[in-house]
């Protein structure tokens, strides 16, 4: 290799490159599915989730604050709701994986805000792979943290086989912007710190003159019971009832710790040196923006008040949270939900913990494998808004009974660490059907599953405009900008209907015509319209016609093909024969018929 020639570190596999050119589809709501508070921004999308993070990548890039998914391991199986070997053909070569996974982490780092993060669930068979794609993806310098997650306990099968027994599972941590991340603190549950052992007799008095005695001394005088009697007289409940007199007198109860001359100022040094000579006497030293030093006896004062934290709806002990997370399996996953997904669910404390850290109340939080509807359930419960995409026919038969169920306030998983009383609501969508299809003479045409403000949204989204149609302007169904305008219509478009149009533009305004046809005479006749045939002018910008992205999957429910608005390509503006059996229905009756509403409605 020449020495000026470029190179870089990376990961390369078979098919690296060759991504597809997505559609970017519409959605449709689906209200028969959709419940509770409609309008709460939440969504439930069923469909291929590639195809899905498209169809949101127009509205919501650089809006999502967090991002949680839980891909498929590459394990060698693919357990469905019931813990069957179904669905996602495993045991992929790493390959097929890693090409599964680089278009959804490119769409996902788009959506993700500035400040935003992803949480990506993975085990020891892809984990140094997915490393070193999310390093490409995010960036080497996003990356974050990787969380070992204890996922069960040392018992059962897996221990009679040789070698270690493999109890871990990690979430790797990346960031769109190191530099604008900004997590929340958060800590976990510890043991009561028995350090904490003196308690402050006189607090209420001048802190100087604070007499200090043990803490069994002051919990046997509040009880009225010896001190060396106390663990009798409690049995069993010895220590709660000691934890709970802590907790009471949390501002009260204190150790002393060691105060390095080498680290603190020199009047802390000064009040160190004083409180060694005068040991009856407490100090005390203010300091700007952070917690005051009391100190006597040359020690530093540490209370146990600085050490609790309130942690699932309770006051305890705490401690900063680290990167090995071994607390947040519960004892009762498979009843969480109230929907049975073995082997596959994700407990809420987890998603809790991954929500916490990284988003507030009314961020929104997207997860792509939406699974049996854990992150939902969990954002729900929060006050988080969130988009859940799964393909899988759980999204209707998991998903949607599991999310009703918060809604009315069932108090399963963290519900009652957050006080959860019911609330909410969500919006169900499906993908729209391809916009083109083939033909039987292999012409692309246009679906015949689109009616006209279906065809507006698409070809919209399509050239980048968001659909937004005005009131009283039939021509504005959409812009890019504030004068920037787009038209969509099957009709011929005349001179005197550009006319027409022109006529009702003001000063300053564009606007981009897409019809099946028009006369030769419109297409330069105004400088600031222009016109172009559909679907002509979508040939090769995407691939059409393809709805499964996904790895493979089997058993899924197979729908008939539909029949195409005959516009053949080449000569758009000539009908071709009809085919023979043609349902007579407009295609809005049909769409009245299916009960699909537009996303636009």
């Amino acid at each position: 290799m020449t020495a000026n020639k470029l190179q870089k570190l990376e990961l390369t596999w078979i098919g690296k490159g060759e991504e597809p050119k997505l559609e970017p589809r519409i959605l449709i709501e689906q209200p028969e599915y959709s419940y509770g508070n409609t309008n709460t921004g939440n969504m439930l999308i069923h469909g291929d989730n590639l195809l899905a993070l498209k169809a949101l990548e127009q509205d919501y890039s650089n809006k999502v604050k967090c991002i949680y998914i839980d891909p498929p391991y590459n394990t060698g199986s693919r357990i469905d709701a019931d813990g069957k070997e179904v669905g996602y053909e495993d045991g992929l070569e790493h390959s097929e994986w890693l090409c599964m996974m680089k278009p959804r982490l490119e769409i996902l780092r788009n959506l993700l805000s500035e400040d935003g993060s992803i949480y990506v669930s993975i085990d020891n068979n892809e984990m140094a792979y997915l490393q070193v794609l999310m390093d490409e993806v995010f960036q080497r310098k996003n990356r974050k943290n990787i969380i070992i997650i204890k996922r069960g306990s040392v018992t059962g099968a897996k221990v009679i086989n040789p070698g270690l027994v493999n109890i871990s599972e990690f979430i790797l941590i990346y960031t769109k912007n190191a530099m604008k991340w900004i997590p929340n603190r958060l800590s976990r549950q510890k043991d009561r710190d028995d350090r904490y052992g003196t308690y402050i007799e006189n607090f209420d008095d001048d802190f100087s003159q604070w007499r200090f005695i043990p803490l069994l001394q002051a919990f046997a005088q509040e009880v009225g019971i010896k001190s060396t009697l106390l663990k009798k007289h409690f049995g069993g409940e010895y220590e709660n009832t000691l934890e709970n007199f802590v907790y009471k007198n949390a501002h009260r109860i204190v150790q002393f710790a060691t105060l390095d001359e080498k680290s603190v100022s020199k009047q802390a040094t000064i009040l160190k040196k004083q409180s060694e000579i005068d040991t009856g006497k407490t100090y005390l030293l203010e300091r700007e923006g952070k917690r005051p030093y009391y100190i006597n006896h040359g020690k530093l004062i540490l209370f146990v008040k600085d050490r609790l934290s309130m942690i699932d709806g309770e006051l305890s002990f705490s401690e900063p949270l680290t990167d090995i997370w071994d607390d947040v399996l519960p004892n009762d996953l498979h009843n969480e939900g109230g929907v049975e997904f073995r082997k596959g669910k994700k407990p809420e404390k987890l998603i809790q913990r991954i929500l916490l850290l990284a988003s507030n109340e009314n961020d929104i939080v997207l997860d792509s494998f939406l699974g049996s509807g854990s992150t939902a359930a969990v954002a729900t419960k929060m006050n988080r808004k969130w988009i859940g995409i799964e393909l899988g026919e759980h999204a209707k038969s998991h998903c949607v009974p599991r999310l009703k169920s918060v809604i009315h306030g069932e108090q399963r998983g963290i519900s009652k660490a957050v006080n959860w009383q019911g609330g909410g609501g969500f919006k169900f969508y499906t993908l729209a059907p391809s916009l083109l299809n083939q033909d039987k003479f292999g012409n692309w045409v246009i679906s015949s599953e689109y009616n006209a403000q279906m065809l507006a949204a698409a070809t919209a989204k399509q050239e980048g405009f968001r659909f937004n149609p005005h009131e009283t302007l039939y021509w504005k169904q959409g812009n890019s900008s504030e004068n920037d305008y787009i038209f969509t219509t099957t009709q011929f478009i005349t001179v005197e209907t550009l006319d027409q149009i022109h006529d009702e533009m003001l000063p300053g305004e564009s606007l981009m015509i897409c019809c099946k046809a028009f006369q030769k005479e419109c297409k330069s006749k105004y400088t600031n319209i222009s016109i172009k045939k559909i679907p002509q002018m979508l040939l090769g910008r995407c691939e059409f016609g393809r709805d499964d992205y996904s790895l493979n999957i089997v058993n899924m429910p197979v729908e008939e093909q539909s029949e195409d608005l005959d516009f053949p390509v080449s000569q758009a503006e000539i009908p071709v024969t009809k085919p023979a059996k043609k349902d007579k229905r407009s295609v809005q009756e049909i769409n009245q018929t299916n009960r699909q509403t537009s996303l636009f409605d």
